[in-house]
């Protein structure tokens, strides 16, 4: 990882700032993403909104702070908010993310994915697979570098070690735990954390790699109690409840 700022000290801190500022996080999420994430975001501190009707979506997202784009759900009326949304966010100077869920499955999908990243998202949150659909190449570190470097888009690529990437630096982060690929839509949600720490960090390679660090050490924290893919979305939001600064720097995997 390159040089200061300290993403493990620095998650502590946008923790607390969280808890104490309560942004606001407009979600056009998917239908099966809704829950956990709202809960997710109450539970770190920030306040969500749901809707995704064109009609009034573009109204919450401009009293937000943070948006969040994620297309694992692509129906007529979400299809409909994304661009209304985007530019919402933009006309009031708030970052966005994008999470392009399954880009790789569908050709329409993938264009209106490459259609949206025009408009500038501060962060994009893909996996391995979406990376490639996205590059058309293997998502190596070069690779990825220069996507970044393109676009002006942090790139937050997860996968056993997640890698947070702007062209210029790099991050590693090793901590999570298996039981996170086992319960739907909890990558998505994680997305909203990286969103609601981009309102509050101006930078937004530092804002994605604390927010992939801390749902990392709170899946690890998670994993220590629940019994199974039943009971472990319970405890992970418990540990995201109570995680703080000395948490993370005891067991941050970063480098």
């Amino acid at each position: 990882m390159s040089e200061s700022p300290d993403p493990i000290a620095r998650a502590g801190a946008l923790l607390r700032e969280l808890r104490e500022r309560r942004p606001r996080v407009h979600a056009i999420t998917n239908a099966a993403a809704q829950t956990l994430t709202a809960n997710l975001l109450l539970a770190v501190g920030a306040v969500p909104s749901l809707t995704t009707s064109a009609e009034e979506a573009p109204a919450f997202t401009a009293r937000a702070d943070a948006l969040v784009i994620n297309l694992g759900t692509l129906d007529a009326e979400r299809r409909a908010a994304i661009p209304w949304c985007i530019a919402a966010a933009r006309g009031a100077g708030k970052p966005w993310v994008l999470d392009p869920v399954f880009v790789e499955a569908s050709p329409p999908r993938l264009e209106l994915a490459r259609l949206t990243l025009a408009g500038q998202p501060a962060i994009l949150r893909c996996n391995a697979v979406e990376a490639e659909a996205l590059t058309g190449e293997a998502p190596t570190p070069d690779v990825v570098h220069a996507f970044a470097s393109a676009h002006g888009a942090v790139i937050a690529l997860t996968g056993p070690t997640d890698l947070v990437v702007d062209g210029r630096r790099l991050a590693r982060i090793a901590n999570g735990h298996p039981l996170m690929t086992r319960v739907t839509a909890m990558g998505c949600a994680g997305t909203a954390l990286l969103a609601a720490f981009a309102a509050l960090e101006p930078d937004p390679w530092l804002a994605a790699a604390c927010g992939l660090l801390v749902l990392g050490v709170a899946g690890e924290v998670a994993g220590e109690t629940a019994r199974g893919p039943g009971t472990f979305p319970a405890a992970f939001l418990d540990a995201l409840d109570a995680l703080d600064g000395s948490q993370i720097a005891a067991r941050a995997r970063l480098s």
